[in-house]
């Protein structure tokens, strides 16, 4: 009775919770961009301020480039599009990889990157509305992305693959067929990204210690997916030579972790930068992830712990003095 009960408790969990992290949805409320507002880039290993300029001479000559995002905030598309259309100005062959887009969807990517189809049709022919609620934001980077002849690469595992990992109980109750779509090497001895997750993801009011580590396992197992992707397309007749700009939310690669872990020990010898966007007081859970939320407060002290700086370079913006609401998200980790 006490493990029916848990699958019950999990998959109510996961299908209120982790389904909206895989899938999200977005209010129509959208930040209000730079209008008054003043930004600084910070380099965190110096502890400087740097310009714009310095910090694309930086990333212009390196493999990969992580710009970790709030999905749901207008002024991290708009800069993510500028990196993109300015660094593909240097001259180095690039690609898009985005978090956006699950990797059984490269097909039709495809088509897209060889100019069959154009934005709209590849929205409809992947049902990305369905898949990923706020797709539209995204559509200045991507187009920018195919002017200048940057090619997307779907970077994601099927949304319905990591949910069955956190509601099967974890990666060793899962179905084989599923299973066989995530890396063979999923690496889950990660103490200290594990740490942090349960952090996090603690924010979730019916998280206990039994729930979080099938929830943990689905965000590491999606970190693994990523990374496999961007390095079989790296090492690819295709990717060889490029640089990617890789789109993800932040908690993805901040503090080095997750998917940029999982990078560097497929590619040990592979150049990266990270660079975090601010939030800024322009992200709030939606009603409805208040409704099943609790307050979680991660202290100074145990970031500190991770002995490591959150990103090579932050962008931070000031806060919001305007009554305009912020970006509403569904889901409690980016």
């Amino acid at each position: 009775m006490r493990k029916r009960t848990l699958a019950i408790c999990l998959s109510l969990f996961f299908g209120c919770f982790l389904g909206l992290l895989t899938t999200p949805v977005f209010s129509e409320a959208a930040d209000e961009g730079q209008s008054g507002r003043s930004s600084l880039w910070i380099d965190f290993f110096r502890g400087e301020p740097l310009s714009y300029e310095e910090v694309l001479d930086d990333l212009a000559g390196v493999d990969v480039v992580y710009l970790g995002e709030y999905h749901g905030v207008d002024r991290h598309h708009e800069i993510q599009r500028r990196i993109v259309t300015d660094l593909a100005q240097r001259g180095r062959p690039l690609v898009l990889a985005m978090e956006q887009l699950e990797s059984f969807q490269q097909p039709d990517v495809d088509r897209y990157n060889r100019g069959e189809i154009d934005f709209d049709q590849l929205a409809e022919a992947i049902e990305w509305g369905r898949r990923w609620g706020n797709y539209k934001q995204y559509r200045p980077i991507v187009e920018a992305a195919r002017k200048a002849n940057i090619p997307v690469l779907a970077l994601n595992a099927r949304s319905e693959t990591i949910r069955q990992v956190a509601r099967s109980g974890g990666l060793d109750r899962m179905d084989p067929k599923a299973r066989s779509e995530l890396p063979a090497d999923i690496w889950l001895d990660d103490p200290a990204y594990r740490k942090r997750l349960s952090l996090q993801m603690m924010v979730h009011a019916a998280a206990n210690p039994e729930t979080l580590r099938p929830m943990i396992e689905a965000q590491i197992a999606r970190d693994e997916a990523m990374a496999s992707a961007l390095c079989s397309f790296l090492k690819s007749e295709a990717g060889r030579g490029r640089a990617a700009i890789v789109l993800c939310g932040a908690a993805h690669v901040t503090f080095g972790q997750g998917t940029a872990s999982r990078v560097r020990r497929r590619l040990p010898e592979i150049k990266e930068r990270i660079v975090r966007l601010s939030a800024s007081s322009d992200v709030v859970l939606s009603p409805q992830s208040r409704a099943v939320a609790r307050p979680v407060i991660i202290t100074h002290e145990q970031l500190r712990q991770i002995d490591r700086p959150i990103a090579d370079y932050l962008y931070v913006t000031s806060l919001k003095t305007t009554s305009k609401p912020p970006a509403t998200e569904k889901g409690g980790i980016n």
